[in-house]
This record gives C-alpha cells, sequence and structure tokens, in this order.
C-alpha cells in the first residue's frame, strides 16, 4: 500500500503589476503551509501569482529567466523538505514572456517546466505572451504527474495526452474569474472522469486587473468526485490523495484499452 501524497493548495489573491507584494505574500503563504500537520508533501500555488494580468506591462514585470523566483523556492523546499509546484510565473525568456509553471524537488532543483500551450484570446493572452510547445508531463517521488494551465483545461485532447503519457495526476493552477464557476467544476471533473485521474486545481480569489476570480481549488478523484473544496476567501486548501485509486479505477473501467484510435486520430 503506498503512502497518500498530502498536498496544500494556496488559494490568495494576486496584486496585478506588483511583484514585490505577490512575492512577499506567497513567501508567508509557503511558510504557513509549511507548518501544517501533517506536514505537506507538495505544495501548490495559482497561475500567474507574481504579476498577475497586468499584461500592458508584462515585458517588464515578468521575472527573467525566472531567476528571482527559482532562488526564493529552491530555498524554501531545502530549509522546509518539501515539493513546490510554483503555480505559473510571468517569464522573460529573451524578448518574450511566457506563462511558466516550475515543479521544485525537497532539494530544490527544478524537476519540471511548462508553458501554457493555449492562450486565451478573451483576455488578451496572445497579444502579449509566447505560448509553449510542449506537454507537461513529470515525475514526482515516483509518480507519474502531469500540468497544465487554466484555459488549456478546455481542450480534453491535451489531457488525454498527459494521461496517455502516464499521468495518473494533474495539476491546473488558474486565475479563472467570475461568472464561470460552472464551467471550471464541470470541465475538471470530466477531464478526471475521462481520464481516470486526480485532478488538483489551484485558483485564484478577489479582484485583480480589472477581474473579479472565486477561488473554488478543489481537487477532485478519479471518479470524478470533489474531495476537497475552497471557498471563495484567501485559504490554504489541504487534501490527501490515495494513487492506488487511479489504478483501481483504470482496471474496473478500461477505458484506455478499449480506444480506438484508429479510427478518430
Amino acid at each position: 500500500m503506498t503512502t497518500p501524497l498530502r498536498l496544500a493548495l494556496i488559494q490568495m489573491n494576486i496584486e496585478a503589476g506588483n511583484p514585490d507584494a505577490n512575492f512577499a505574500k506567497m513567501e508567508a503563504k509557503l511558510e504557513a503551509a509549511a507548518t501544517f500537520e501533517p506536514k505537506p508533501d507538495l505544495i501548490i500555488l495559482p497561475e500567474m501569482w507574481n504579476t498577475g494580468y497586468a499584461l500592458t506591462e508584462i515585458v517588464a514585470l515578468a521575472d527573467p529567466d525566472g531567476s528571482r523566483t527559482k532562488a526564493v523556492i529552491s530555498e524554501f523546499c531545502r530549509k522546509h523538505n518539501v515539493n513546490v509546484l510554483a503555480g505559473s510565473i510571468a517569464q522573460l525568456r529573451g524578448d518574450a514572456v511566457t506563462n511558466t509553471i516550475h515543479v521544485f524537488d525537497r532539494n530544490g532543483g527544478i524537476i519540471a517546466e511548462y508553458s501554457k500551450i493555449h492562450l486565451f484570446q478573451l483576455m488578451n493572452e496572445h497579444l502579449h505572451l509566447e505560448a509553449g510547445d510542449a506537454p507537461g508531463n513529470f515525475e514526482l517521488e515516483g509518480t507519474s504527474a502531469a500540468a497544465m494551465i487554466c484555459y488549456d483545461i478546455r481542450f480534453p485532447e491535451l489531457a488525454r495526452k498527459l494521461a496517455l503519457g502516464g499521468a495518473k495526476i494533474l495539476f491546473v493552477p488558474a486565475e479563472w474569474p467570475h461568472p464561470r464557476l460552472h464551467h471550471w467544476r464541470t470541465l475538471l471533473q470530466a477531464r478526471a472522469i475521462e481520464n481516470q485521474m486526480y485532478v488538483v486545481s489551484c485558483n485564484t480569489v478577489g479582484e485583480s486587473g480589472g477581474a473579479n476570480f472565486f477561488g473554488h481549488s478543489m481537487v477532485i478523484d478519479p471518479w470524478g468526485e470533489v474531495i476537497a473544496e475552497a471557498s471563495e476567501e484567501e485559504t490554504i486548501l489541504t487534501a490527501e490523495v490515495d494513487l492506488e485509486l487511479v489504478d483501481e479505477v483504470r482496471g474496473r473501467i478500461p477505458v484506455f484499452a478499449d480506444r480506438r484510435p484508429s479510427i478518430y486520430e
């Protein structure tokens, strides 16, 4: 029997255009999460927590090569012996800005990076950000995992590719706004059910950059059941996930074995 993976999701309000304030809040929230008992194995942050959606200023605000983020979180991981999925940040690479996740292990090493593939035109992401071009599969302490970002969950073919790549748990940092709570919940549950994997989503709250975000970060099991859910306030949501359940569900309903890709691909 495997040991459950203990999660802590940091649901926070982000001050658009103020990286210093956001770094200070992020560090305080990380320190708070590290004191929880039982101690989390993995702490997750939301999307674009360093800058928010200050897209017209994003080149000036973005973290060059993620250097500040990497230094702060790497030190935190070493200090507390914990993994961190550092949400996503606005990261400056050359002249372009990407919306990028970094995953850190307990020693502070970076074990994965993923840049958002699908840019959300309704918030003009495509005008200010450069899209990623590779899926987000990675290994976390012996478990096959994956990540996508916010709008990516509207693309079931990406989630299926991640599952076919071995992922048993999918992490989704987001800034998902009002009024689309129904879409948020339904899409996350659908991705969990159809791919028979855990879905762990970390959203933001409050007003930021002219938009209002409703929170409702949640952890969904491979049956599509919500096993933990936050409210619309700043909080640290905790949950334990039993990854053996993924194998059990996939064994009971053999979706992957019954696929007929020659017909629909």
